[in-house]
């Protein structure tokens, strides 16, 4: 157990905006940070981040919380672990008590498998640096390909002995479960035997975004046809190799820095670069490149430069991937290396200035690439400089941005000497194809018009005035309970002429305590039981802490409470997303007018009650054997309050309080 000390320190000295920008570009909107979601595939920001606040809301999932909810989310961590991880981050000591056996017992299939892949990479940096066969093999080999000490520990570097089961042996003794190596695929179990699955292999672990280690690849040193040269662990519970790429962990604040991120194939190729100096690379580890890799890029960046290999197996992986990427909306540029070169042996002979050079003056934006690449394949030739040119304008209709086709098409008319006219009647053509291809049903007319414009008339939604009524309740008491207002509640009083008038009488209170009395006056109760059980935590802690503070209140909920909290406190920031004020919309403030906003909240909260109660007299009288008289009676006395209490509201919002 962590101490209750060590967490409060964390939550004081942990700033989300910095947490979360370990993972996600944020840019500055106002008082805030936006950026894309991490949770959800968007081209427009929907995230938001309040430093004043110390909470984030992401508007595309609904998701929302503080730093801690943040990495439970995003990286899947348990509560202790978010804390130990922003611990580290921060310098901050944890004191905590031993787990006990039971404790372990209790830990998750994938906590298990964390922890297994934890031990396996200490397991394997011991048996590189500690043991004669490591430092004979392994430690040789990645000298040889001019690693530094410093390097392979930046990057956990290992060996696996050439045993059969020398690792499985060890971490059975160490007390890890076979079922957990099983399923990390660092033993392969047979029905008669268990062995180790990277024997005689360097390994390269591979870190997710936070740096916990998913799974692993192991190169063979020895010549063996029947073995792959390059082994990676299986998919399992915590490692999908289609959504990792290798190096992003390390690369994740230079890409965001650099705004562009390096994209190579092989991991020798990653750390090459970095220790080179350059350091906003990855790697797509010998997969096929996936969007949801690209999408893990783009969280921290629009662009991605791909560098390629010098032979055509190198080239045409490249123009593979090039399409993939446009299609998420992404800026791509490409660069080659000389022939016989690669991004590792290519960064190993050159320094840091000389390397950085070469990739600024050979990157390519992506149609120049492609087209001098086939307008060499084409050869003069008519027809295959048909080929040529559509397979140009097939990879321009893969972007969603409509200026950036325009603007791509004008380029490569200029490129390969064609009017824009015939290259636009490509793309249209293409697109109407990709159309018919994913939707048959669509009628002739409408494969024919592709830019017509059909506006459909949305379905109305029910609003449940309850629910916003009692969320607006909740928003102001977080925004605004501590403040002190002059209420003006409108009282009936005689006149001198027997007429009964509404007066003002003026009494002044915190926004809590007349909400809290106003609500017990009328015996009020929330239908919503989040909002019930938040509105009961907030009135008790105002009552006892004078200093409110919305950030340490968000941090002592529970996870589904606090985003509900979020989502009500970060409602506001939905302006700043759609820059609203560029476009002369101006939200009100609700700041400008907290008591008028109180009184009016109430009254239409108790209007709407008044009326719920009128409808349910009135089915009582359908019953057989109902007092109709006694009901009437009821029903004529409430809609004598609801005349009153609407006559106060008319005089809130027509008026000045």
């Amino acid at each position: 157990m962590i101490s209750k000390s060590s967490i409060e320190q964390v939550f004081e000295t942990a700033r989300v905006e910095e947490v979360i920008g370990d993972f996600v570009q944020l840019k500055k909107a106002g008082t805030n940070f936006k950026g894309l979601s991490p949770f959800s595939d968007e081209r427009s920001p929907s995230f938001v981040v309040s430093p004043v606040k110390q909470i984030w809301k992401d508007f595309s999932s609904g998701k929302g919380g503080n730093a801690v909810t943040f990495l439970m989310e995003h990286e899947h961590f348990t509560y202790p672990e978010a804390i130990k991880y922003l611990a580290k981050k921060y310098n901050i000591e944890i004191e905590e008590t031993e787990q006990t056996d039971e404790q372990k017992q209790e830990a998750n299939e994938r906590e298990s498998l964390y922890l297994v892949n934890e031990f396996a990479k200490q397991y394997f940096e011991r048996i590189l640096f500690k043991t004669d066969q490591g430092q004979a093999i392994g430690l040789s080999y990645f000298k040889e390909r001019g690693f530094t000490n410093e390097t392979i520990k930046k990057f956990n570097l290992g060996y696996s002995l050439d045993e059969w089961q020398a690792f499985t042996d060890e971490a059975l003794k160490q007390g890890y479960q076979l079922d957990f190596l099983e399923k990390t695929g660092l033993s392969i179990v047979k029905p008669d035997k268990k062995f180790d699955r990277f024997k005689g292999r360097v390994m390269f672990p591979i870190h997710s975004m936070s740096g916990r280690i998913l799974g692993f690849g192991g190169r063979i040193l020895k010549i063996d046809k029947k073995a792959a040269k390059y082994m990676n662990s299986p998919e399992s519970e915590v490692y999908h190799k289609s959504k990792i790429l290798y190096g992003i962990y390390h690369a994740k604040q230079s890409i965001a820095k650099e705004d562009n991120c390096y994209l190579v194939e092989g991991y020798t190729d990653v750390i090459q670069f970095h220790q080179t100096g350059i350091t906003n690379v990855v790697a797509s580890s010998g997969t096929a490149l996936t969007p949801e890799q690209i999408r893990l890029v783009n969280r921290l960046t629009n662009n991605i430069t791909v560098l390629f290999d010098g032979d055509a197996a190198g080239i045409r992986a490249s123009i593979r991937g090039i399409d993939l990427i446009l299609e998420q909306g992404m800026n791509v540029k490409v660069c080659g290396f000389p022939e016989g070169e690669d991004p590792d042996s290519f960064a190993k002979q050159n320094t840091l200035e000389e390397l950085t050079t070469y990739l600024d003056e050979n990157s390519k934006d992506f149609i120049q690439f492609k087209a001098s690449l086939l307008v060499k394949e084409a050869n003069n030739d008519p027809i295959k400089k048909a080929e040529t040119i559509r397979d140009i304008v097939n990879s321009i209709s893969k972007i969603p941005d409509q200026i950036k086709k325009e603007i791509y098409i004008q380029e490569c008319s200029r490129i390969m000497d064609i009017s824009e006219d015939v290259l636009f009647t490509t793309l249209a053509q293409i697109n109407k194809k990709g159309v018919q291809e994913t939707n048959k049903s669509y009628k002739n007319e409408q494969k024919q018009n592709r830019f017509q414009v059909v506006k459909s008339e949305p379905k109305a939604q029910k609003i449940d005035l309850q629910y916003e009524l009692e969320r607006k309740i909740i928003e102001i008491l977080l925004l605004y309970g501590t403040e002190i207002e002059d209420f003006e509640d409108l009282v009936l009083k005689e006149s001198d002429g027997g007429e009964l008038k509404l007066e003002p009488v003026i009494h002044n209170a915190k926004v809590f305590e007349k909400i809290y009395l106003d609500l017990q006056e009328d015996e009020m109760q929330f239908t919503n039981a989040n909002f019930k059980t938040l509105y009961y935590s907030i009135i008790d802690t105002l009552h006892q802490e004078p200093e409110f503070s919305t950030s340490n209140f968000v941090n002592k909920l529970d996870q589904e409470l606090a985003n509900d909290v979020t989502t009500i406190l970060m409602n506001d920031e939905r302006y700043t997303l759609h820059d609203w004020e560029r476009n002369h919309i101006i939200p009100k403030e609700k700041s400008q007018s907290i008591a008028q906003l109180v009184t009016q909240t109430i009254l239409t909260l108790r209007c709407y009650l008044i009326d719920k109660k009128v409808s349910e007299y009135q089915n009582d009288t359908l019953r057989e054997g109902a007092n109709t008289r006694s009901i009437l009676e009821d029903v004529k006395d409430y809609l004598g309050l609801k005349m009153l209490l609407s006559r106060k509201l008319g005089k809130v919002v027509g008026g000045k309080v």
